[in-house]
């Protein structure tokens, strides 16, 4: 499996993981904000949380770990979380803006 072609496997596995509060995947709220694959398929996420005291916090960042686990060929995973810079429903996507009535 190509660089590329695993990129895209991950990415559909964080798209399997949802916000218990609002009806719409992670990666489309633009909770992920970065995504690297390191040689021997070693995957690193940067995301943060729609808000520091969000009740899920303990969760989705476990979750969108082994989400990522389960994908074929993903040796190891670091999902590290960050504050910075603060989230802002800027980071959505059209698809998750529409789906939540912001357009």
């Amino acid at each position: 499996m190509t660089e590329a072609e695993l990129r895209e496997e991950v990415v559909k596995a964080i798209k399997t993981v949802y916000d218990p509060e609002i009806p719409v995947d992670v990666y489309e709220l633009g909770l992920i904000y970065d995504l690297k694959i390191f040689p021997v398929n070693n995957v690193y996420v940067l995301m943060t949380l729609t808000s520091p005291s969000c009740p899920s916090a303990g969760t989705i960042p476990a979750e969108i770990e082994q989400r990522i686990r389960e994908v074929e060929g993903v040796s190891d995973v670091s999902v590290e979380l960050t504050f910075d810079p603060p989230y802002t429903t800027e980071m959505m996507s059209e698809e998750a803006k529409l789906e939540l009535g912001f357009m």
